[in-house]
């Protein structure tokens, strides 16, 4: 893994500052502690900071080709780099160094734009090509690496972090009202948005071309749903135990040491089931646990760790731990991110980072094999959607809103929350309801919560649907793998694997992701919905996979998720917290909301009235985010609202 920035002046006799661009590469250390560089001509500029993984002596970067009218910087792995290596010295191409990054750049001048389809991995990466004056920038098919740009006067600005463009003095910290009302509803800001007002993201499986001061983007990898392989349960558990044992293996291609991710769920214990096949010496794998024994999955992580005699390691995540990370937590993230697994995933790299330098994951097995309990909501929504109207909008809502919230419970296996939110959404299509399930403040709680001047600049926007977009145009028939199209384009690069590589990257650890391996995701994709969901069981190929292998225990047990208790904690442990920051008379988010709407959520959770504990973890983390950032301020220009 590593960190790169850069920038393209669009007057050509504007020379790229040193100092400027080495800032805007400074920033990004944390990623690459093991050297920097810097590449200049004229009015283009390049950097990068390195986290040293393959070829440690020779992989130094930008780096260029033969005559150096090509250059890159490059963030991620290619897993299939010495095939396309040999594929292109056979065509000629001479190679200097042993780098997978050296492999894009011939791959580049063999292919053009279209070295994409043969590159296998994760990256971000941009290239200029001196002789057509042109940047070329991508970003993997899954969206594991991120890329940030933005486009103004001075020219194109880009990053590997937002911190990164904020160093240059042409770009303005002006908050993006719509970007902030689709976090309050996703606890993240999604694609192609970023927190700023005319910085985005490049989205997962799209490039980037710069030239003449235009830039274009353009997808050129898609997941398609249909036709359905013809294929029988036995032959599919064996074709996808190959397929996923191919993957970890090539995710085993290091030249330092790696580990696993143990959370003592099916996904990470399938993955570090196929290390133990593959790997001679004993797997080192890393847990983390919490006091409260209705988030603690410390047993199951153990069960999985004796069997195949790893070499485990734990930490025990403690309230006095989350309040100390918050501001190390909202600094990683540059904006506002809220999912509170990010706690865990912060002392679990960090533990990690102590005795390895890469760790696989199991990231990409609920939105490949339907492991959310949302993947189950038409089975029910369409039912109750047959009920009288006054019945699903009036009677039953009402009658649902009067039953306690307990708060000690995980959101996903709290059955009063569940059956309190299915009421909620299931008055809906089953396509809102998929959306709404997902929310934690709804259209109409942002209305009621929003102060007059937010209202009026996102008039007109809707969480629900911008993520109706994406399920509309899903190239599937099922309600299940628009759903799942929905969560690979949205969810996963936006919340899950956004979390990954800041907290990972804030410790210098790599993470590599077998389950979300090209061949894989195309695999499951086409699989039927019934190898996904077979009657109350999620991922039910990928159980069947393990019958002989994992324990029972480990195999058949549902869902229980990585969250930390925030709601527990928003009740005692942060209450301090809480009262300096979203209950003062000085609380920077009441620039967005209207105070007395605030101090009653905060009021009806900690007396147990409504269990609001997400709502408030989310404004929580919005204050914090919002006073460590100086000079900055709300976008009140109606073409924010574009």
């Amino acid at each position: 893994m590593c960190g790169i920035c850069g920038l393209v002046y669009s007057d050509s006799q504007h020379k790229v500052e040193t100092h400027l661009l080495d800032k805007m590469n400074d920033v990004l250390s944390h990623r690459g502690p093991d050297g920097d560089g810097t590449y200049i001509q004229d009015n283009v500029g390049l950097g990068h900071r390195r986290l040293a993984i393959i070829d440690l002596v020779t992989g130094e970067q930008p780096l260029s080709n033969e005559d150096k009218s090509i250059q890159i910087v490059f963030n991620g792995e290619i897993y299939n780099f010495p095939e396309l290596r040999s594929s292109l010295e056979s065509a000629g191409h001479t190679f200097r160094t042993h780098t997978d990054t050296e492999v894009i750049v011939h791959a580049y001048e063999e292919y053009g734009v279209n070295c994409l389809e043969h590159l296998d991995g994760m990256f971000a990466f941009a290239l200029w090509d001196d002789r057509k004056k042109t940047l070329f920038a991508a970003r993997d098919r899954m969206g594991k690496k991120p890329f940030y740009y933005t486009r103004n006067r001075e020219g194109f600005i880009f990053g590997s972090e937002l911190k990164s463009l904020l160093q240059h003095p042409s770009v303005k910290k002006e908050i993006d009202p719509v970007a902030l009302h689709h976090y309050l509803t996703l606890q993240y800001v999604p694609d192609p948005y970023s927190i700023y007002k005319d910085i985005f993201k490049l989205p997962p499986a799209h490039f980037l071309i710069l030239k003449d001061n235009k830039y274009q983007i353009r997808r050129y990898w898609d997941v398609v749903y249909k036709p359905k392989l013809q294929i029988s349960e036995n032959e599919a558990a064996e074709e996808l135990h190959r397929i996923l044992k191919e993957a970890v293996k090539k995710r085993l291609i290091s030249d330092v040491p790696l580990s696993a991710f143990l959370s003592g769920g099916i996904d990470s214990s399938i993955v570090v089931t196929l290390m133990a096949e593959l790997c001679t010496e004993p797997v080192k794998t890393f847990s983390i646990g919490f006091n409260y024994e209705a988030f603690n999955e410390l047993p199951y992580a153990r069960a999985i760790a004796e069997k195949w005699g790893t070499e485990h390691h734990e930490f025990i995540v403690t309230p006095e731990n989350a309040a100390d990370i918050i501001p190390k937590l909202v600094r990683s993230f540059d904006e506002p991110f809220a999912d509170s697994c990010a706690f865990q995933t912060y002392y679990l790299a960090q533990l990690t980072r102590q005795h390895v330098t890469v760790a696989l994951n199991g990231d990409g097995g609920d939105e490949t094999f339907a492991g959310y309990p949302r993947y189950w909501l038409d089975r029910y929504v369409k039912p109750y959607t047959a009920l009288p109207r006054f019945i699903t909008q009036d009677i039953i809502p009402k009658m649902v809103s009067q039953i306690p919230e307990p708060s000690n419970i995980p959101i996903e296996t709290n059955w009063i929350m569940g059956v309190k939110r299915l009421a909620q959404v299931a008055a809906t299509s089953p396509k809102a309801s998929i959306v709404r399930w997902g929310s934690y403040f709804s259209e109409d709680m942002k209305q009621e919560c929003l102060n007059d001047e937010m209202r009026v600049l996102v008039k007109g926007h809707q969480s629900d649907a911008f993520l109706s977009e994406f399920f509309d145009r899903a190239y599937a028939d099922s309600f299940l793998d628009r759903t799942l199209y929905t969560d690979l384009l949205n969810y996963l690069p936006g919340n899950n694997l956004v979390k990954m590589d800041r907290m990972t990257m804030a410790h210098g650890l790599e993470a590599r992701s077998p389950l979300l391996d090209k061949k894989y995701v195309e695999f499951s994709a086409c699989l039927p919905e019934k190898m996904k969901i077979k009657g109350r069981q999620t991922k039910y190929l990928l159980r069947k996979m393990q019958t002989d292998i994992l324990p029972d225990n480990i195999r058949d047990r549902n869902k229980r998720g990585f969250a930390a208790p925030v709601e527990e904690w928003c009740k005692k442990d942060l209450r301090d917290l809480i009262q300096d920051s979203l209950l003062s008379p000085n609380s920077k988010i009441y620039d967005f909301f209207k105070p007395d709407r605030i101090q009653q959520m905060v009021s009806d959770h900690q007396k147990g009235r409504i269990n609001h504990g997400r709502r408030i973890w989310t404004l929580l983390i919005l204050e914090e985010w919002y006073r460590n950032n100086q000079q900055i301020k709300i976008c009140m220009n109606p073409e924010c609202k574009n």
